[in-house]
C-alpha cells in the first residue's frame, strides 16, 4: 500500500485555492479611504497580489482575490509544509504620490496567517475570519477598541488531499520548544548579538527540526501561563501574527512531567530557575505530518534507541556577513559553533498505550561525539551539518539555513545529492561527489571542530544547571490503549456472569415445616367438622364423660368416611410425607428388600407421629419456641482462627474455618478472596483461581479481585488472561499505585520493557502524589493542634524520640496478618496488664464483650502510602496473599530503587521468604543485616525468635521474644510471639510467666489456643477455677480440640466431679488424643481418685 506522502508525490498536482473574500475595518495612513491590496505568500514563495481597491468608510472591501499553489507531483510544497506553514496575507496601502514623486510608495497595514491544517483532516473547503494584526506604527493600532480589522478567507481543494484510510493511518506530531532555563552566566543581552538555536532530529521523516531566534531574557519573573505558541516560519513582520491561534502553552505539576527533573528535590531549583535566572525562550511549535510508514519507522526507532538528542548552540548574528566567497573552504573561516550542548530525551513514554503527550525538563550536557553515539546511535551532529552546509554552499549574503528561521534540514544523503559536482570558485577543487555521514564527521573533526574535546564552553551548561523545557504531542497515540469497556468485556468473557442461585426451598427443614402446616390445616378442618356435629363446647368444662367422648369420636369418624373428607385429608398429607422421605431420609429409589422397607416404614411412622404431636402442641397450646442461640464466633474471628491454624501448619483445620466463613455468607467478596489466598499457600492454584473468579462475579469492579485473578493466571502460565485481569485492575482503579506496580511486574515477566517502564512510572507518580497529600494533611492537622501543643511546654519535648510505626512481614512464616491492626505503642491498659494480669474470669468476660462487637469490614483500597518504594508495597501485598513466586522480583526492584535499597524492611522481607522455604542459614544472614540497619526494630527480634524456635533452639528463641516484648513498639504480628513464648514458658515450668503471656494474647486476639495455654498454666498453678474458666472459653471457640477436653478431664477429676469428668474423658477418647504424656497423666489421676473412666 502506498503511503500518503508517496501517493501525493505520484499523483498529478492538486491546486490549493486561497480566496480573500473581503476585509473589515481598515484604516490608512492618509485617511479612512485608503487604496489597498492583499499579498499572499506560502512557504516563502509569493503567490500573487490582489487588485488595488479603494476603501469605502464603514463598509467592507470586496477583494474576491484568489491565489493558488500546487501540492504533489513536482511541486516544491509538501503535506508537511501545509502542516506547519501558514499562508501569510499582508494588507498593503498605496500612499498618494507627492510632487515630483516618480514611484508610488506603500505602507504595510497588517498581516495575518491562515492555518491549512483542516485540509490534512479531510476537509475540501472551509471559510475562516482571521484578525488582521497591525505592524508597529500602523494606523490600525489607533483604531477604536470596537473596530477589529479582519479578513474573511476561503480555502478550497477540488478533492480531499488524503483519503479516509490515510487520515486514520496517519498522525500529527507537534514539537514545542519552550525555553532553556538557567543558561550560562556568560550570556548577556548586551554586547554582540547572538542567535540561539536548538535542534531535534526526527528519524522517521529523515529530517531535522531547527528552532532558532531564541530570545535571551535576564529573568526576574516567570513566564506567563498560559501563553500562545509561535509559528516556526520567518517573514512574519506583525508580532501578533506570529502566534498560532488556539494553541497555548500550559504548565502543570512538576511531578506529572516525564523529564529528568520531576522529582521533589528538583522542585525548589526549578522554581528558582524559572523565576529569577536567565533563560532563552522560543515558544515555537513545529508540526510534522507522519504517514503510516513514518509512524512505523518512528516506533521502530524509539524501540531501538530510547534517547534522542536535542542540540543547542549559540551563533553570532553576523557570521554570515563575514563569510567571503574565497574563504569558504578554510577551516578557520567556517561557521563557528559555540556553546555546543545536548540534552537526551527519553522517547519511550510515547510507546506507552494511550500516551499522546511527552513534556518535561531535560538537563543540558556538553556535546561529546562518543557519548552521543553511545546513547543515541547518531553518528554526526545536526548543527555541525547546518554549519558545514553553509560553508559548502558558499552563501556570503545569507545566514546559514536554519539559523534565522525554524528550518527542516535535509539529512547528509540529501546534502550529498545537492552538492554533487559543485566546484570551488577560487581553487577549482571539487567537493566530494557523495557526502556521507562519516565523511561529514571527518570534516567536522578535521576543520570545524578541532577544539571540541574538551568542550569547555559546553561544560558551562553543566556548571550552570541548564535544562531545556519542551513538549511533544501526538494527535493519536502510537500505541492505542484498550478502553475500560473493552477490558470489562474481555473479563466478562473469561469470568461470565452466573445467575444467582435461588435459595433451595426443598430442603429437609422445609419439608418438615410443610408437614406441620398440613397437619395444622387438617386439624382446623376436623375441629370445624366437630363443632358442626356437636356444637361449641364450653372451654371451662373440666369433667367430661369418657363414654360421651368415645361416642362422639365414632360418630365423627363415620361422618368423615362417609363424606370422603377422610380420603381428602390423606391426599393432602401425602405430598408433604413424600417430601420428608426424599429430603429428610434421602430415599429416592425403590427398596429391593422387603424387610428394609418394613423397617423404614416403622421408623417413618414413629417420626411422623412425633412431628404430628409437635404440630398439634403448637396449634392447640401456642407455646412460643425459644430462638436458636447466636453463633459463638463471627466471621472475623473465624478468619483469625484460620490464620492461627496456618501458622501452626494445621492446614486441614484452617480450611475448615475458611469453609465455615463461606457457609455463613457466600455473598461476601473477602470470604472468597481469603479462601483463594489460602489455596495459593497450599499450592492448589486451580481452586484458588476458582475462588478469585467467584469473588469477581460478585463485584466486577473490585480491584483486588482482578489483581488476584491476574496473579493466579500468571502462576498457571495463562499470560493472556493475566494481562487482561491486571490491565482491567488499572482501569477500574486508575489511582491505585499497587495495581500499576503489579502490572509492571507482570510485563517484566513477559519481557515487555517499554510497558513495564510505563506501569512503574505511573505507579511512582501516584505514590508520590499520595505521599504529598498525606504530608499536607499531616501539616494541616498539626496546624490545628498547634495551640494545644504549646501548652505542653518542655514536658512534651522530654518524652523522647517518637518511634515510627513499622510495617514488617505479615507473619513469622510469611502468612498474612491475623486481622489485628498493628499498633505503634501499647495502651496504658496493656502496660498495666503486663505487670498485674487480671484473673481469668475477668479476662474471659472482657474478651467475650470485645469479640461480640465484631470488626469493621476490611478496606478494599490501597494501604496508606509509606515512605518506602512502590516495589516494597507490592512485595508486602504479594506476601500477604501468598503469591510468593513474585516477591523476589519486587524486592529486586526495591533494592535498586532510589526510594528503597538495602533497608531493614528489605532484609526482613527476604528473611520471611527464607523462613517459608525452611532456609534457616539464609534467613539468619538476612536478619543479621536487618539488625545492623535497625537493631531496635521489634520485627527483627520477633523474626529472629521464630527462626530459633523453628530450628529447635528454644532458649535462644525465648531471649529474642522477650527482647521484642521489652521494646517500646510492638511487632507487626504479636500473636505468634505470645503463643510461642508461652509454650516455651510451659515447657520450662515457668507457669506464672506462661499465664501472663497467654492472657496478653487473649486480650489482643483471643483464640482457642490462647485460652488453652492460659488454662494449662492455671491448672499447673493449681488455680482450678480459673483453669476451668479459660478451658471452657477455649472449648466454646473450638469444641473439637482434643487437648482442651483432656485438660478439662484433669480439672474435673481434681475437682471431684465424676459425671463431668467422664463426659470430658469420653470426648478425649472420641477425638483420639495423640499426646501420650497427657493421656498417661489422665489415667494416673483416674486411678488415684477412683473414677473418671466408666470402662473399669
Amino acid at each position: 500500500m502506498e503511503t500518503a506522502l508517496e501517493d501525493v508525490k505520484t499523483r498529478p498536482p492538486a491546486p490549493v485555492h486561497i480566496t480573500v473574500l473581503r476585509a473589515h475595518d481598515l484604516k490608512g495612513v492618509k485617511g479612512d479611504s485608503p487604496v489597498t491590496y492583499v499579498r499572499a505568500e506560502f512557504n516563502n514563495i509569493l503567490l500573487g497580489d490582489s487588485p488595488k481597491l479603494e476603501t469605502t468608510p464603514n463598509e467592507p472591501i470586496e477583494y474576491n482575490f484568489t491565489a493558488s499553489f500546487d501540492i504533489g507531483g513536482e511541486s516544491p510544497h509538501s503535506l508537511d509544509d501545509m502542516a506547519h506553514r501558514p499562508v501569510l496575507l499582508t494588507v498593503i496601502e498605496i500612499l498618494p504620490k507627492e510632487k515630483k514623486q516618480k514611484e508610488e510608495k506603500t505602507s504595510v497595514l497588517g498581516q495575518t496567517a491562515v492555518d491549512l491544517l483542516p485540509l490534512l483532516r479531510g476537509e475540501c473547503n472551509f471559510v475562516v475570519t482571521v484578525p488582521l494584526h497591525p505592524l508597529h506604527g500602523s494606523p490600525l493600532e489607533t483604531l477604536h477598541p470596537d473596530a477589529k480589522p479582519r479578513l474573511e478567507v476561503a480555502v478550497s481543494v477540488a478533492v480531499p488531499l488524503l483519503t479516509e484510510s490515510q487520515i486514520n493511518q496517519g498522525n500529527l506530531l507537534r514539537v514545542t520548544m519552550e525555553a532553556a532555563y538557567c543558561v550560562p552566566d556568560s550570556w548577556t543581552p548586551t554586547g554582540p548579538q547572538y542567535n540561539y538555536v536548538a535542534s531535534l532530529q526526527i528519524p522517521s521523516r529523515d529530517s531535522t527540526l531547527i528552532f532558532s531566534n531564541g530570545i535571551l531574557k535576564t529573568g526576574g519573573e516567570s513566564e506567563p501561563v498560559p501563553r500562545q505558541r509561535r509559528w516556526p516560519t520567518s517573514g512574519i513582520s506583525a508580532p501578533e501574527a506570529q502566534h498560532i491561534p488556539e494553541s497555548f502553552i500550559l504548565s502543570g505539576a512538576y511531578e506529572e512531567e516525564d523529564g529528568e527533573m520531576n522529582r521533589k528535590e528538583d522542585k525548589e531549583f526549578r522554581i528558582e530557575a524559572e523565576t529569577h535566572k536567565k533563560r532563552v525562550t522560543w515558544d515555537i511549535e513545529r508540526r510534522c505530518y507522519l504517514d503510516q510508514s513514518a509512524l512505523i519507522s518512528l516506533q521502530k526507532r524509539i524501540a531501538e534507541c530510547r534517547y534522542w538528542p536535542v542540540e543547542i548552540m549559540r551563533a553570532p548574528m553576523s557570521l554570515a556577513g563575514k563569510s567571503k566567497s574565497g574563504k569558504a573552504e578554510k577551516g578557520d573561516e567556517d561557521t563557528p559553533i559555540s556553546f555546543h550542548g545536548v540534552a537526551y530525551i527519553n522517547m519511550v513514554p510515547l510507546l506507552y498505550p494511550g500516551v499522546k503527550r511527552l513534556r518535561g525538563a531535560y538537563r543540558v550536557l556538553a556535546y561529546q561525539d562518543a557519548e552521543v553515539l553511545e546513547k543515541t546511535k547518531c553518528h554526526h551532529s545536526v548543527l555541525r551539518d547546518v554549519a558545514l552546509q553553509n560553508s559548502l554552499m558558499n552563501k556570503p549574503t545569507a545566514a546559514p539555513p536554519g539559523l534565522n528561521s525554524a528550518y527542516v534540514k535535509p539529512t547528509a544523503s540529501r546534502l550529498a545529492k545537492d552538492e554533487k559536482g559543485a566546484k570551488d570558485k577560487e581553487g577549482g577543487r571539487r567537493v566530494s561527489a557523495v557526502l556521507r555521514s562519516s565523511e561529514v564527521a571527518d570534516t567536522d573533526s578535521a576543520g570545524i571542530h578541532q577544539t571540541v574535546t574538551p568542550n569547555i564552553e559546553g561544560q558551562q551548561y553543566v556548571d550552570a544547571g541548564t535544562y531545556l523545557l519542551l513538549e511533544l504531542t501526538l494527535e493519536k497515540p502510537l500505541v492505542p490503549k484498550r478502553m475500560a469497556e473493552e477490558m470489562a468485556l474481555k473479563v466478562k468473557e473469561l469470568v461470565p456472569d452466573r445467575p444467582q442461585l435461588g435459595r433451595r426451598t426443598a430442603g429437609a427443614q422445609k419439608a418438615v415445616s410443610d408437614y406441620h402446616s398440613q397437619v395444622t390445616s387438617i386439624t382446623s378442618a376436623i375441629l370445624d367438622e366437630y363443632c358442626q356435629l356437636f356444637g361449641q363446647q364450653e372451654t371451662n368444662v373440666i369433667d367430661v364423660d369418657p363414654h360421651v367422648l368415645e361416642e362422639q369420636k365414632c360418630q365423627l369418624n363415620y361422618e368423615l368416611n362417609c363424606s370422603g373428607k377422610y380420603f381428602a385429608f390423606k391426599e393432602q398429607l401425602k405430598h408433604s410425607v413424600v417430601k420428608i422421605v426424599r429430603e429428610k431420609y434421602l430415599k429416592t429409589t425403590a427398596f429391593q428388600d422387603r424387610d428394609q422397607l418394613q423397617a423404614f416404614l416403622s421408623e417413618l411412622y414413629v417420626y411422623l407421629v412425633d412431628q404430628m404431636h409437635t404440630a398439634l402442641n403448637k396449634t392447640l397450646f401456642d407455646e412460643g419456641e425459644e430462638a436458636p442461640p447466636a453463633p459463638m464466633t463471627d466471621t472475623e474471628q473465624l478468619l483469625r482462627f484460620a490464620k492461627e491454624a496456618e501458622m501452626m501448619e494445621d492446614y486441614s483445620l484452617a480450611e475448615m474455618y475458611y469453609q465455615e466463613r463461606l457457609a455463613r455468607d457466600r455473598q461476601r467478596v473477602d470470604h472468597w478472596l481469603d479462601y483463594g489466598c489460602f489455596k495459593l499457600l497450599v499450592g492448589d492454584y486451580i481452586k484458588a483461581q476458582e475462588c478469585f473468579h467467584e469473588a469477581l462475579v460478585l463485584n466486577r469492579e473490585h480491584s483486588r479481585s482482578l489483581l488476584l485473578c491476574g496473579i493466579a493466571a500468571a502462576i498457571t502460565d495463562n499470560n493472556e488472561d493475566a494481562e487482561v485481569f491486571c490491565e482491567d485492575a488499572t482501569c477500574v482503579a486508575p489511582d491505585s499505585a499497587l495495581a500499576w506496580t503489579i502490572l509492571g511486574l507482570f510485563y517484566e515477566m513477559q519481557g515487555n520493557d517499554i510497558r513495564m517502564e510505563m506501569a512503574f512510572s505511573e505507579a511512582g507518580k501516584l505514590h508520590q502524589a499520595a505521599l504529598t497529600a498525606d504530608k499536607a494533611a499531616a501539616q494541616s492537622d498539626s496546624g490545628i493542634s498547634g495551640s494545644g501543643k504549646t501548652l505542653c511546654g518542655e514536658a512534651c519535648d522530654n518524652r523522647g524520640t517518637e518511634v515510627s510505626n513499622r510495617t514488617a512481614p505479615t507473619s513469622p512464616r510469611g502468612y498474612p496478618d491475623s486481622g489485628e491492626p498493628s499498633r505503634g505503642s501499647r495502651s496504658p491498659a496493656e502496660k498495666t496488664s503486663r505487670t498485674a494480669p487480671k484473673s481469668a474470669p475477668s479476662v474471659v468476660s472482657k474478651s467475650k464483650a470485645e469479640s461480640h462487637r465484631g470488626v469493621d469490614p476490611r478496606d478494599n483500597h490501597d494501604p496508606p502510602a509509606s515512605a518506602g518504594s512502590i516495589y516494597m508495597e507490592a512485595a508486602k501485598f504479594l506476601a500477604q496473599v501468598n503469591a510468593t513466586q513474585f516477591v523476589p522480583r519486587a524486592l529486586s526492584h526495591d533494592l535498586l530503587s532510589p526510594d528503597g535499597g538495602p533497608s531493614c524492611q528489605y532484609h526482613l522481607m527476604c528473611a520471611q521468604g527464607h523462613l517459608l522455604r525452611k532456609e534457616f542459614d539464609a534467613a539468619n544472614e538476612s536478619l543479621q543485616e536487618a539488625s545492623q540497619v535497625d537493631h531496635q526494630n521489634p520485627d527483627v527480634w520477633a523474626l529472629t525468635g521464630h527462626l530459633r524456635y523453628l530450628s529447635g533452639r528454644k532458649g535462644e528463641a525465648r531471649q529474642s521474644y522477650e527482647h521484642a516484648l521489652s521494646l517500646v513498639a510492638d511487632a507487626s504480628e504479636m500473636h505468634s510471639v505470645y503463643l510461642r513464648l508461652g509454650s516455651i514458658y510451659l515447657q520450662e515450668g515457668e507457669f506464672e510467666k506462661a499465664k501472663n503471656t497467654y492472657l496478653l494474647a487473649c486480650k489482643r486476639s483471643p483464640t482457642c489456643l490462647t485460652w488453652l495455654g492460659a488454662g494449662i498454666a492455671c491448672y499447673r498453678l493449681e488455680e482450678l477455677q480459673e483453669a476451668e474458666d479459660a478451658l471452657s472459653e477455649a472449648n466454646s471457640l473450638n469444641n473439637s480440640n482434643v487437648e482442651v477436653w483432656g485438660y478439662l478431664t484433669l480439672v474435673c477429676l481434681k475437682s471431684g466431679r465424676q459425671l463431668e469428668a467422664e463426659q470430658s474423658y469420653k470426648y478425649t477418647r472420641k477425638l483420639n488424643l495423640q499426646d501420650q504424656t497427657l493421656m498417661t497423666e489422665i489415667q494416673q489421676l483416674q486411678e488415684m481418685v477412683g473414677f473418671g473412666d466408666p470402662s473399669f
